[in-house]
């Protein structure tokens, strides 16, 4: 059986009848921490998005296979259950339910079985404990009045809460004073394990100081133009994108 964990090829992806991705490959091994880089505009969101299968990002073109199933026109909510998480680069505000409430929904139908509600109860403040987090915020409306910082780590909750095969953190660490990018950091090392995946789509370095990283991908026009190890992230900070397009 292969070890392949998410296996693109040929990905075309249109937004609005404008091509965005333009036969992009990715293979994610189950265990292996990706990083995709790239200038605002570059695809890299789009990205995200195609793989959880958000439905205005059409495939025009290509496969994406996830546990060597063909996932490519699966809906949403069919790839959530099989293990795919996305985070949000802007988290939306939802009046009327509390994060408690959203996240246990949310854990109950991706897992599709009975819950215990006083273990969640008590695995949901444990973990809000760990990522420095208030308890009574659980009792708040999803990210109503959050800050920037609060938001962010209420979307690593979620996803140590749903324990996802695959997680792709889009620009986590946007927005984020040094103390929340540790904080956040830290969440992510928590969650991460030999059995699961992670995708971190950044323009920026400052959360890959504190992670192991196993490749580097530099996404332009649509395609991954360059593919190495961490140390493509040091040529980033010194080079730029566009020096690195050359190469």
């Amino acid at each position: 059986m292969s070890e392949d964990l998410l296996n693109i090829s040929g990905l075309r992806v249109s937004v609005d009848h404008k091509d965005i991705l333009n036969g992009l490959d990715l293979k994610v091994k189950k265990g292996e921490v990706h990083v995709i880089m790239g200038p605002n505009g570059a695809g890299k969101s789009t990205l995200g998005y195609s793989i959880m299968g958000h439905p205005k990002y059409i495939v025009e073109e290509g496969r994406i296979l996830f546990e060597e199933e063909d996932i490519t026109y699966e809906k949403a909510d069919v790839r959530a259950k099989k293990g795919i998480f996305l985070s949000f680069q802007n988290p939306e505000e939802l009046s009327g339910v509390t994060l408690e409430s959203f996240i246990r929904a949310t854990k109950k139908a991706v897992e599709d079985k009975p819950m215990r509600v006083l273990a969640f109860k008590k695995e949901l403040d444990r973990t809000m404990e760990e990522l420095g987090m208030d308890k009574e915020y659980a009792g708040r409306y999803l990210n109503v009045g959050f800050s920037g910082g609060e938001k962010k780590k209420s979307e690593i909750l979620q996803m140590l809460m749903l324990n996802p095969k695959l997680a792709i953190l889009d620009e986590t660490d946007s927005g984020l004073d040094v103390d929340a990018v540790k904080t956040v950091s830290q969440g992510i090392k928590a969650f991460k394990n030999e059995g699961n995946s992670l995708i971190i789509i950044t323009h920026s370095t400052k959360i890959l100081e504190y992670l192991e990283v196993d490749y580097v991908h530099i996404l332009l026009d649509g395609k991954l133009i360059r593919t190495g190890d961490a140390s493509l992230i040091e040529e980033v900070n010194e080079k730029g994108f566009k020096e690195l397009v050359l190469v």
